[in-house]
């Protein structure tokens, strides 16, 4: 893509942008009426360049190459503190849904929270007043709220006079939680089996094992050619030395010490167990059991999205005609020790289900199938383990995970295998990139090999390498030829070996990359050979992407309708972290990192060109009105103003910078 030149130089200020190929690089075009004249820099011409949450280069430039000054704001802001400030007097987690729920506090008066109620209620901030909630969101959601009195919508669920909570008759509490729970929580008895090293890895150990047999018959058989060679060549040595001379030196047998002939005998049966293993897998990718379907083709997909791709944010995708939503990537070495994090990613909302994947990442064989083992032993509601072969960020590639496995294809295929014999039922699919390097892509040999020496259920491929992170036009004719190279490897196989491919599905192809309308959902879901299209940035930047694909027409959304799909959103919030101070703490700063996307919009009443590409910036513009105007704000202070139109009035001490130094934030 050519480098784009600051607006000034594009279109005098206060008059529409040229409609010239050379001045329209870049630009979106907007009505004359709607441009804002200002001295000022144009902070909307900052690009946050990222899929996955993952920043691109610090340098690239804003202006002609090699002027000084002139660089944006690139990367991440990597020294961010965004931990919000407790409660100064905190109620002990005993008392929180008040004196007679049957919990009395094991420390007694060494417990270091507040006991009396009435004292805690003294202290407790003023109650939260929202345009938007005038009672507690939970509460209305479950019949019930969990923060009790730690809710800072308390009046709305609590008798001042019996200073009693309240909650809904039970039949209809149970009838609101069936709609609106969230599944996947790990039982507390087996994650703590993790932390302590007790769960029981059986399936794990046994495809290490036989993955461990199968290299070290190559390792063998690598060997033997190498001592076959160098034997040749001794007697050769051997007929070219002079007679009655000897080339190798008397051997000298002497007693073994029975430890070292202890040892000998292990090594022996343990490589016989091998050999044993490897006769019996060797002709087969050991998989334990038939898995689900998996049913990708024409569903509306939201990718994989770090700290973005939350639950409440997939909920609202769910709300607004997703189909397929998957958990932020996981990684597999915290999984696999119990970390609570890492552990609260798979949780999903009920609405997502069926359709929701995990999403792993990893470097070994064993951190896969580990990962994948605990995953299927103790989350029930998962369509599908998604192995992240395609994230280009610095450190997980240097760790060997991620778009690294790229480069190591055999790793990747001992991972997958390994995924597939342990996780039961659930289908493994995966992620990749076009490859590592510009000018180098692997894809199509990468795809051939997935097919016959895996068994994946679905490979989605974003048309990007890792070396250009987000940056750049997706290539979607290189996909169109993986996808065709694809179902040509699946006939080849079919063809070679029918018995082994008989009754298996086809594997689902997903292409991924600069799709923000139904216009280019619909043009690349015409080719036969691709199931699906999966959304990323477009769909964060205009989460109504899949009612224009239902509806195949652009949708120009009014200030007032993306108000509503915010209020959602911050419902949702709320459901998911809670009323408490953390929780409304915690709603806003997602909310924020929401909006780091959301304000990108620029509504289609006021373009004289549309749609706008996702690398297309706007000049300073004004909306049809102030709150469409403050909705497009590129400033962090208007977020935080929005987010109290449903958060209530900011705490002093609510601290957020954007995650990424492209998005803006106030001088």
């Amino acid at each position: 893509m050519s480098e784009k030149r600051s607006l000034d130089t594009d279109a005098p200020q206060g008059s529409a942008p040229s409609t010239k190929k050379q001045d329209s690089r870049g630009i979106a075009h907007i009505k004359p009426e709607y441009i804002v004249t200002a001295s000022v820099t144009d902070t909307r011409t900052s690009e946050p360049q990222h899929e996955e949450e993952e920043p691109v280069s610090d340098r690239i430039s804003t202006g002609a190459a090699g002027k000084k000054g002139k660089q944006k704001k690139r990367g991440q802001n990597k020294n961010r503190n965004n931990i919000q400030v407790k409660e100064q007097h905190q109620l002990c987690s005993k008392l929180v849904l008040g004196t007679g729920n049957g919990q009395e506090c094991p420390f007694g008066d060494q417990c270091r929270y507040v006991h009396d109620i009435d004292e805690y209620l003294a202290h407790k901030k003023p109650e939260t007043e929202s345009a938007y909630f005038s009672s507690c969101p939970v509460f209305e959601t479950l019949g019930r709220c969990p923060m009790g009195f730690k809710c800072r919508f308390l009046s709305s669920h609590y008798d001042s006079a019996t200073k009693q909570l309240q909650s809904k008759p039970e039949a209809e509490t149970q009838k609101l939680y069936d709609a609106n729970r969230e599944v996947n929580h790990i039982a507390a008895d087996k994650k703590l089996d993790l932390i302590k090293r007790r769960f029981p890895f059986e399936k794990s150990e046994h495809v290490l094992e036989i993955i461990d047999a199968i290299q070290q018959e190559y390792r063998d058989g690598m060997n033997e050619a190498q001592q076959a060679h160098a034997s040749k060549k001794a007697k050769s040595d051997e007929s070219a030395a002079p007679a009655g001379e000897s080339s190798e030196a008397p051997v000298k047998e002497g007693p073994v010490a029975p430890q070292v002939a202890q040892r000998e005998r292990e090594l022996e049966e343990k490589r016989q167990r091998q050999k044993d293993l490897f006769l019996q897998y060797k002709d087969t990718r050991f998989f334990a059991q038939e898995k689900k379907p998996l049913d990708l083709h024409n569903k509306k997909i939201v990718s994989p999205l770090t700290t973005v791709g939350n639950l409440p944010y997939r909920r609202l995708m769910r709300k607004l005609g997703a189909d397929v939503t998957y958990s932020e990537m996981a990684l597999a070495v915290p999984l696999i020790q119990g970390t609570n994090s890492e552990w609260a990613l798979p949780k999903a909302h009920v609405s997502e289900t069926p359709g929701f994947g995990v999403q792993i990442a990893c470097s070994k064989a064993w951190q896969a199938a580990k990962a994948a083992e605990a995953l299927a032993a103790n989350v029930q509601d998962v369509s599908e383990i998604n192995l992240n072969s395609g994230c280009p960020i610095d450190l997980l590639y240097r760790q060997g995970s991620g778009s690294a496995l790229l480069d190591n294809p055999a790793r990747m295929f001992r991972c997958l295998n390994s995924m597939s014999y342990v996780s039961g039922d659930i289908p493994v699919t995966v992620k990749i990139r076009t490859g590592t390097k510009d000018g180098h892509p692997m894809a199509e040999g990468l795809v051939r090999r997935l097919v016959s020496e895996t068994d994946v259920a679905a490979i989605t491929l974003h048309g990007r390498t890792r070396q250009q992170r987000y940056t750049r036009n997706a290539d979607w004719d290189y996909i169109s030829k993986v996808a065709s190279t694809l179902r040509e490897a699946e006939h080849e196989v079919e063809e070679k070996d029918k018995e082994r491919r008989e009754g298996k599905l086809r594997t689902q192809f997903v292409g991924n990359g600069d799709v923000n309308n139904f216009e280019d959902w619909y043009k690349h879901v015409e080719d036969e050979n691709i199931d699906s299209v999966m959304v990323a940035r477009g769909a964060l930047v205009k989460p109504w992407i899949f009612e224009e694909v239902e509806a195949q027409q652009h949708l120009d959304k009014s200030s007032a309708e993306r108000l509503d799909i915010l209020k959602d959103y911050a419902h949702f919030a709320m459901d998911h972290w809670g009323t408490d101070e953390y929780g409304i703490s915690q709603s806003r700063r997602f909310f924020c990192e929401f909006m780091s996307f959301f304000h990108r919009y620029v509504p289609m009443g006021i373009c004289e060109r549309y749609p706008v590409l996702l690398n297309e910036r706007p000049p300073n513009w004004k909306g049809r009105d102030e709150m469409e105007t403050l909705l497009g704000s590129t400033d962090v202070n208007d977020w935080i103003k929005l987010s109290e139109l449903f958060f209530g009035k900011t705490d002093e001490n609510f601290v957020f910078m954007p995650k990424h130094k492209s998005n803006s934030y106030a001088n």
